[in-house]
């Protein structure tokens, strides 16, 4: 493959990149490098796959030191003349789009970021793709799509139109958006709702990042809804197979889906929409205790009450991918917590 992988800056881009280019295929990331958390993981990323990111210029190719198949392009994703000058020049055959204005939290405060990145940073991923056709695009949608809805597991064939932050929104309008031009096109699309991706170079806005580190310092932790609270965590390595099985796979459409019926998971058109967690939702406080055991540290907890946004449970359910892809996650939460500690350890050398 000659893949595009947006996000490479970032936690589930960096590892994909990485996989990608360890299995021989020619890959080119794509990054604008924001400052939404420290810049500095993000360079310590780029620099694990050879790319020195503090010296990048905006819109240009750079080689990577590390993997004579790899390069890196700092570009905003809504900058729609690179990006289709990209597509233009590189004649892509596969693109896995994870960049994204992440966080449900910093919505209720920059709202704007999400439509700038989410909306038209999405926007210009499909027109390149629709005037240089590839064989398939995978793209990141979220477990937050779910919103409101109470019916566990949460199933692709649910209803999602009830979303509860602007981050959840922006997500359910990239599916709307990808089907859309699935159907006008003929574009093979599929999009993944990941579920609690967690493991080592996380990031910093998540649990497992603020509660290691604050544990290892002696800082309390807060936690919300008063601990009352289940994740579907998933570690990075399962999400990146999930991620590879996908690709290898453009979907091509069922002629018998029923418009009568319809299910929101698949389409005539090349579309599909896959869970992609661990299928076993996990107590927030067992959470915290997987950490304690791989810290050998006690927490200090400071219970709050609900975060506006927030969902209480999340609970993949992931039959189609297990039936389609024979896929099934392997890393327990304690493996998982022990090697994120293990890799903050040794990088903040604490």
């Amino acid at each position: 493959m000659k893949v595009l992988i947006t996000g490479t800056a970032g936690f589930i881009g960096f590892h994909v990149a990485k996989y990608m280019l360890d299995k021989g295929h020619e890959v080119v990331g794509l990054d604008n490098i924001n400052n939404y958390y420290d810049i500095q993981l993000k360079y310590g990323r780029l620099k694990e796959t050879g790319i020195d990111g503090a010296t990048c210029e905006y819109g240009k190719l750079v080689n990577s030191q590390n993997y004579p198949s790899y390069r890196f392009i700092k570009s905003d994703l809504e900058d729609d003349k690179t990006i289709l000058q990209l597509f233009q020049d590189e004649k892509f055959s596969h693109i896995i789009h994870l960049a994204a204005q992440a966080g449900v939290r910093y919505s209720l405060t920059n709202p704007h970021a999400y439509i700038h990145s989410n909306i038209n940073g999405f926007l210009s991923i499909l027109e390149s793709c629709r005037h240089h056709p590839v064989e398939h695009l995978v793209f990141a949608s979220s477990s937050s799509v779910y919103g409101l809805n109470e019916q566990m597991p949460f199933s692709v064939k649910d209803n999602v139109d009830h979303p509860i932050s602007l981050y959840a929104a922006s997500k359910k309008s990239n599916e709307l958006m990808a089907h859309a031009y699935s159907h006008l096109f003929h574009m093979p699309v599929t999009g993944l709702r990941f579920f609690t991706v967690y493991g080592p170079w996380g990031r910093p806005d998540m649990a497992l990042f603020i509660f290691t580190s604050s544990i290892l310092s002696g800082k309390p932790i807060d936690v919300f809804n008063n601990g009352e609270m289940e994740r579907d965590f998933t570690y990075i390595d399962d999400i990146v197979n999930g991620i590879d099985l996908i690709i290898q796979s453009p979907p091509v459409g069922k002629p018998e889906w029923d418009g009568m019926k319809p299910d929101p998971s698949i389409s005539r058109a090349p579309y599909r929409i896959f869970n992609i967690g661990n299928n076993q939702p996990v107590k927030l406080m067992s959470f915290i205790e997987a950490i304690q055991n791989a810290t050998g540290k006690k927490a200090l907890i400071n219970l709050l009450p609900l975060q506006k946004g927030d969902v209480t449970k999340t609970w993949a359910d992931t039959q189609d991918l297990f039936r389609d892809f024979h896929y099934k996650p392997v890393t327990t939460v304690d493996e998982g917590v022990k090697k994120f500690v293990d890799w903050y350890i040794s990088y903040y050398k604490v």
